[in-house]
């Protein structure tokens, strides 16, 4: 018995040390990169670009994981419970500073079960339709969907998504009725207005850009304060009539977190190849041309905004009355 404790000590400073050591040569393995989101999404989009980049810094292999499903709930419960050891690294974005608020009952809190590490970027949505919607403008969907109320429809990533919340807050700026209907995740809402299931798609500029070049979707306006340097003759949703959506312009946003108690050295190293990353001309060049804004904050600075971004889609939320329940 009077051995107990200095055995429990020693145990201690030999997991103290053990722990540093692991730090210190982090990571010495595969990193998964896990996306709750499906390919051809936004956060999918910039994850794959992340991870090839974040892969020559960090001299190990980055795989990415897509576990799509609720409005990233799904993949969100699995990053909570992943082990914290920097071999985890989960990427949010806005639907998870909005599902606080849209669902009563979370398998997480994504304040407490997470530590963040870095936001990447910011990257506004583009107002898309089918080609064979006779409409070339905001000014002629709104005409066209007041004179045919409920019979044009709109798909999302689900509801909660950014996708979702840009129509309903379009939908009733403009005092229109278009039926929503929702997909698992943003690649296959894509996929639906691409193929003609559904109408229209505010889709992230990432995934709409390649599509619109192609001819395979008609841009209507973008969802930013400002034009994107790649389409300066699209406008913007405020410059077709609707000023007072400030929210609304803000657009999406990506950033990397661990699951919590993560060791604080491992989460430094992580910010600084995600900073590093973002630095590289080569990885720059090809987000930027996708429409993203990098970012690259600091854990504290990614924290702070996080907390900002719940409570502010919370009021939201609540004035629309709005539930995923």
């Amino acid at each position: 018995m009077l051995y107990k404790p200095s055995s429990l000590l020693t145990s201690t400073v030999l997991l103290t040390a053990a722990c540093a050591a692991a730090a210190q040569n982090y990571p010495q393995k595969v990193v998964r990169l896990l996306v709750p989101f499906s390919a051809g999404s936004g956060s999918d989009t910039i994850g794959r670009i992340y991870a090839g980049g974040l892969a020559d810094v960090f001299g190990q292999q980055v795989i990415l994981e897509n576990r799509a499903g609720a409005a990233g709930n799904i993949g969100t419960e699995i990053a909570a419970r992943a082990p914290a050891d920097g071999y985890t690294l989960f990427m949010v974005n806005m639907a998870h500073a909005v599902n606080v608020s849209m669902y009563r009952k979370l398998a997480y809190d994504p304040v407490r079960d997470f530590t963040p590490v870095s936001l990447l970027a910011t990257g506004p949505a583009i107002l898309v339709t089918h080609p064979s919607l006779p409409v070339k403008s905001i000014k002629e969907l709104v005409a066209l969907a007041k004179a045919r109320p409920g019979a044009i429809n709109h798909s999302s990533a689900g509801v909660g998504t950014f996708t979702f919340l840009a129509a309903e807050m379009f939908k009733r700026q403009a005092g229109v009725d278009m039926l929503h209907v929702p997909y698992r995740a943003g690649g296959e809402a894509l996929t639906a207005v691409i193929a003609g299931e559904t109408s229209v798609y505010f889709s992230p500029a990432a995934g709409a850009i390649p599509q619109v070049k192609q001819g395979r979707l008609r841009p209507l306006a973008v969802t930013s304060s400002k034009c994107l340097s790649l389409m300066p003759e699209l406008p913007t949703v405020a410059e077709s009539g609707f000023t007072n959506m400030a929210k609304f312009e803000s657009g999406n946003w990506y950033g990397i977190v661990v699951p919590a108690k993560t060791p604080r050295e491992i989460i430094d190293r992580a910010h600084k190849a995600s900073v590093a990353t973002l630095g590289n001309a080569s990885i720059s060049k090809r987000l930027n041309d996708l429409g993203f804004v990098l970012i690259g904050n600091t854990p504290e600075e990614f924290g702070a905004y996080f907390r900002s971004e719940i409570e502010a889609w919370g009021k939201i939320v609540r004035d629309l009355k709005l539930s995923a329940d």
